[in-house]
């Protein structure tokens, strides 16, 4: 049997939702498999009782976790927010699992997503041999998740043109969805709710209009607060994807790590961890998502052609790559980094050097 690539979030926390299930006592909302304190306690992580480690899905500031929680157990959707790597993606797919124990109806939003992809389409073979019928209607993730009590998914709102968007709003208020060729609706069934994400840094956004904000409850994922919070979140992001890559190397020293954020947190605020050396930013976001991305370049790379271990030369590649994305205003922001930061820091020539050669750092 094939091994899975990535597995959902249900299955591969399967052991840690069904022992919390065991534990979980409390009122659960309409088809809801756990508890909202259950649900926060599975993506904030703890120890149950018996001894059983859950660990946290996310890391940062927990009444964030707990409103969107609580959101999902009223009738208003739950609009995630933030710039591009604040977990939007990871955090819904995880309330999707905890609540629903499906995280699959997922609509991906595109500059081309049509009505159709949120409503629902047509068998076509069968529309023409018989005309419009039950048989013929080809659910989408979120008709399926409205028939069946789940929650829905829908990623980068905002880049659905408007007019589609805006398909959303009977469903939102109504709790309905109108099938006119059959003459009949789709009403929700209780335990229905939607997850949107959405960031503030993309080009091409449309904007939501007035009347679909009001059926969201809106929550902003901020970046992480410190420098230790993010060195967490990579750490424990790069050990999951290793062992599922199963990637022939040790896991990178705790130190590697930290100098990829570090480098990331100063150009992303525009000063050094010192406050002492004033930066240009790049075009960029440089998030905890390309960190994780760059340390994973990283290992690939010493596993197939160094010795294993992840060095300065595995790093550079990537860490060029995720801060120069403007050939010529990124570049002249790199090299300035380089020259006044990196060479200048104790313990860090071995980058400097690294990244000197990359053609991209001279």
């Amino acid at each position: 049997m094939a091994t899975l690539l990535r597995e959902h979030a249900e299955q591969e926390y399967a052991a840690e939702l069904a022992a919390l299930a065991q534990y979980d006592t409390r009122p659960h909302p309409p088809s809801w498999r756990l508890s909202p304190w259950a649900v926060a306690f599975y993506l904030l992580g703890g120890t149950l009782p018996d001894g059983t480690t859950i660990v946290p899905k996310y890391i940062g500031n927990r009444r964030l976790i707990e409103i969107a929680i609580a959101t999902l157990a009223t009738d208003r959707g739950l609009l995630l927010i933030g710039v591009p790597g604040t977990a939007k993606s990871w955090v819904s797919e995880h309330l999707a699992a905890a609540i629903a124990g499906d995280s699959t109806m997922l609509i991906q939003g595109t500059a081309g997503t049509s009505e159709e992809s949120i409503r629902y389409g047509w068998n076509y073979a069968r529309l023409l041999a018989d005309g419009p019928s039950e048989a013929a209607l080809v659910a989408s993730p979120l008709l399926r998740a409205m028939r069946e009590g789940k929650i829905a998914r829908i990623e980068e709102l905002t880049r659905i043109p408007a007019d589609v968007q805006d398909t959303l709003i009977t469903v939102m208020s109504e709790k309905t969805l109108p099938v006119p060729e059959l003459n009949t609706e789709v009403q929700a069934v209780r335990g229905f709710n939607l997850i949107a994400t959405a960031n503030d840094r993309d080009r091409g956004v449309n904007e939501l209009s007035s009347a679909l904000k009001r059926r969201f409850n809106t929550v902003v994922l901020p970046l992480p607060d410190t420098l230790d919070e993010e060195v967490t979140i990579v750490q424990g992001r790069v050990a999951t994807l290793s062992r599922a890559l199963e990637l022939p190397a040790e896991l990178p020293a705790l130190d590697e790590i930290r100098r990829i954020v570090t480098v990331f947190r100063e150009l992303r605020a525009g000063i050094t961890a010192d406050g002492k050396t004033k930066l240009k930013s790049p075009s960029g976001t440089l998030s905890t998502a390309e960190a994780i991305s760059v340390v994973n370049s990283g290992l690939a790379l010493a596993a197939h052609f160094g010795d294993g271990r992840l060095s300065a030369p595995d790093m550079a590649a990537g860490l060029v790559g995720a801060v120069v994305k403007d050939p010529v205003q990124d570049r002249l922001v790199w090299q300035e980094y380089l020259e006044t930061v990196v060479k200048e820091r104790d313990g860090w020539k071995d980058i400097y050097r690294a990244c000197r050669e990359i053609g991209d750092g001279r």
